[in-house]
């Protein structure tokens, strides 16, 4: 417990935090968020402990995490300062993209201010959608791209969220396993690759035999990981994606 024993309203909190004292009570009444205590006067009040805790639910609720997922993250990850320590690796991974983005859009602005046309190639410094194209038709033919890019446009708002959820749950993860300096051999690590193989599974265009994506692919993704910074950001830099590679390569040889 912190030394600090001052305390903040509920309507405090939701001022500082741009939130409302709605979702405040409901991540009271869902355990995700508990205050400090409860005055005779029905007012919740909340010490530093708990805005630690908010802070880290905000986090995840900004990277699209349902509330039962954020509980199950924040129940494997107790330790507030190593968690906070991995999401703000990963929230510079991702101010570095928000920047080229800014740049690029005060880039098109100031040339259309200046009566001219803006030059494509500097108008999408970015916008990570297409940013793999070029290497995945190399590696794995324009159809695998065509498949999964099609599949990815026709999903709708949710189905793209949920994707994308699962998606940074598992990112989570391997940067936390990665961090504490887990066996790449070992359940837990193993475990992760296995979640990897079933994120990859559902994903149309993908080299895939009867059970999934073929050995070689998986394989061939975690290399690429490593090699490619833009993949590597995701994973917290090329430490982290040698983790995730050297898991997944383990996984193959073992059930592929």
């Amino acid at each position: 417990m912190r030394e600090n024993n001052e305390e903040w309203s509920i309507q405090q909190i939701a001022k500082l935090a741009g939130t409302t004292s709605r979702t405040l009570r409901h991540y009271d009444e869902t355990g995700l968020v508990q205050p400090s205590r409860v005055g005779d006067n029905g007012y919740r009040y909340y010490d530093a402990d708990a805005l630690v805790r908010l802070q880290r639910v905000l986090l995840l609720r900004g990277l699209g995490l349902s509330i039962p997922a954020i509980a199950e993250v924040l129940e494997g990850h107790s330790d507030d300062v190593h968690s906070l320590g991995l999401h703000l690796t990963w929230l510079r991974a991702e101010q570095g993209r928000l920047d080229r983005q800014i740049a690029s859009v005060e880039s098109t602005i100031n040339t259309l201010k200046g009566g001219e046309k803006p030059m494509a190639e500097n108008m999408f410094d970015g916008f990570d959608h297409t940013q793999y194209k070029d290497e995945v038709e190399e590696r794995w033919g324009k159809d695998a791209y065509a498949k999964s890019d099609a599949w990815w446009r026709g999903l709708s708002a949710d189905e793209k969220a949920a994707f994308t959820t699962f998606g940074a749950e598992l990112a989570f993860d391997w940067f936390d396993a990665a961090s504490r300096g887990v066996d790449v051999g070992d359940e837990e690590a193993q475990a992760l690759a296995a979640r990897q193989y079933d994120w990859l599974r559902g994903i149309p265009g993908v080299p895939r035999d009867a059970a999934g994506p073929t050995k070689e692919y998986f394989v061939g993704l975690g290399e690429m990981y490593v090699a490619d910074p833009r993949f590597a950001k995701n994973y917290g830099g090329e430490a982290g994606a040698a983790f995730v590679r050297d898991a997944m390569s383990v996984y193959a040889e073992r059930n592929l």
